[in-house]
């Protein structure tokens, strides 16, 4: 009975995993409220992507911190604090009457997602047995990638029918069902830790994931060639070198990160990142294109992207057991392979995607993604033992995080940029420019994951074998 798992284990990870499904799910419905908030806040799209761009700096920045926080607090004390901060979070959100005020709620609840996901993933790799682990790794990948999907879509259609505040109004009776689950059900010792917690590591991934958002702002206000834009590239590159020395030589650590010298984690972590790069990219591009260049309503524009959606949450779970009964190869080989064909098809097609088509399209991607995305943890996850576990844990958590972060960043700005070049002030034009652009971008980077899975099973999977 040793690969049984307990209801109990179940309703622990289901609470766990519903309350990230509620973080991320708030953070992609805000995506296409955005033209309906810088009216109604009477704030600018730069300013108002910062609900999204900063909520998900925080999510990372606090996802640093929990392989330190795994090791110190108890499983269930952790969960009570990110649930409290959430509902909290949600309630100050509702009633905001400015742009500040709504931040600082957003503020509270990317705490609450980055407490909770690393939880999630955590209590699977300590309470599931190694046969069952592509399975239940594979259905946290659901909750993770199905939440960005569906948000736009939960978000235009309460935003169309009554206002984005009911957005809140809506995940506060989920909050405290989940808080009652998770009290009763999370179990789990604290394992303990002597070393103190670094506060240096922390402040200086706080800085370097900052400066490179920051630095690819300069891009979209000043263009990619300017002073402002390479002097803050510059920049970050001498901060990222100045911690990593100094993590190199400090006798505390917030993250092993030699575990990074493993080529194998490497590089299924590099699969890991991209992937949530274009999942939450292109959940972030399409309702705006929609919207500006096809002139869809916000319902519209979220609901394009459901039918991908939950089809991408039907095979997450079938990609788990795949990988189970034949290991890595199969579903990251036709994974890397569907995200390429779709990245390649928004791209070619970007000048005449109509509604049908973008739905069609995005199917392929998000068949193509979950079938990734949870195998890619699942894999990095066998790589390392004992108390590593813990920071793999929480670098794939951080990373898969600030992917996001830095697609909506990125991607936006590609769209602000084109822009400053086309010579006209058409925002159609440029937004059609910008997100073909975008397209291109994650063509290549979707290329480049499709190149790492061969180049892992000829160089390290096949010679063992």
């Amino acid at each position: 009975m040793k690969d049984v798992v307990s209801n109990r284990v179940k309703l622990s990870i289901l609470a766990v995993g519903l309350l990230s499904f509620t973080g991320i799910l708030i953070e992609t419905s805000m995506n296409v409220t955005f033209p309906t908030l810088t009216k109604v806040l009477n704030v600018s799209l730069g300013t108002v992507q910062w609900l999204t761009t900063g909520y998900l700096l925080l999510t990372t920045v606090v996802m640093s911190t929990t392989a330190y926080i795994l090791k110190k607090f108890d499983p269930r004390k952790i969960f009570i604090f990110a649930a409290s901060l959430c509902l909290l979070g949600s309630i100050i959100c509702m009633l905001a009457p400015n742009f500040p005020i709504l931040m600082a709620g957003r503020l509270l609840q990317a705490i609450a997602t980055g407490l909770s996901t690393p939880l999630m993933f955590n209590l699977i790799f300590l309470e599931v047995p190694q046969s069952k682990l592509g399975l239940y790794t594979g259905l946290a990948g659901v909750v993770i990638s199905l939440a960005p999907a569906l948000g736009p879509t939960y978000g235009g259609v309460v935003n169309r029918i009554w206002s984005w505040r009911e957005i809140f109004v809506g995940v506060v009776p989920l909050i405290i069902i989940l808080f009652l689950i998770g009290y009763f059900s999370i179990r789990g010792k604290v394992p303990g830790t002597k070393v103190s917690f670094d506060y240096g590591s922390v402040i200086g991934l706080a800085i370097i994931f900052s400066m490179i958002l920051f630095t690819f702002d300069q891009a979209g206000a000043h263009g990619w060639l300017s002073v402002n834009f390479i002097g803050w590239l510059i920049g970050s590159i001498v901060v990222i070198g100045i911690f990593s020395w100094y993590n190199k030589n400090s006798k505390r650590q917030l993250i092993d990160f030699s575990i990074l010298k493993l080529p194998v984690l490497r590089l299924r972590l590099f699969s890991y990142f991209s992937l949530q790069f274009i999942n939450i990219g292109l959940s972030f591009v399409l309702p705006i294109f929609a919207q500006t260049a096809l002139k869809l309503d916000s319902a519209q524009a979220g609901l394009m992207l459901l039918p991908g959606s939950l089809l991408g949450a039907v095979v997450g779970p079938l990609a788990g057991y795949v990988y189970d009964k034949k290991g890595a190869l199969i579903p990251l080989l036709f994974s890397g392979s569907l995200i390429t064909i779709g990245s390649a098809l928004f791209w070619f097609n970007s000048e005449n995607l109509t509604l049908m088509s973008i739905t069609l399209i995005y199917i392929i991607v998000r068949i193509g993604f979950n079938f990734g995305f949870g195998t890619s943890l699942s894999d990095g996850s066998t790589q390392v033992q004992g108390s590593k576990k813990s920071d793999q844990n929480s670098l794939f958590s951080m990373m898969q995080q600030y992917a996001g972060s830095l697609g909506t960043n990125v991607l936006s700005v590609v769209i602000t940029a084109a822009a400053l070049t086309s010579g006209t002030k058409d925002t159609v034009v440029n937004t059609i420019l910008g997100t073909k652009i975008d397209f291109i971008v994650l063509t290549v980077l979707s290329l480049l994951v499709l190149i790492s899975i061969i180049y892992v099973y000829f160089r390290y999977e096949k010679k063992s074998n």
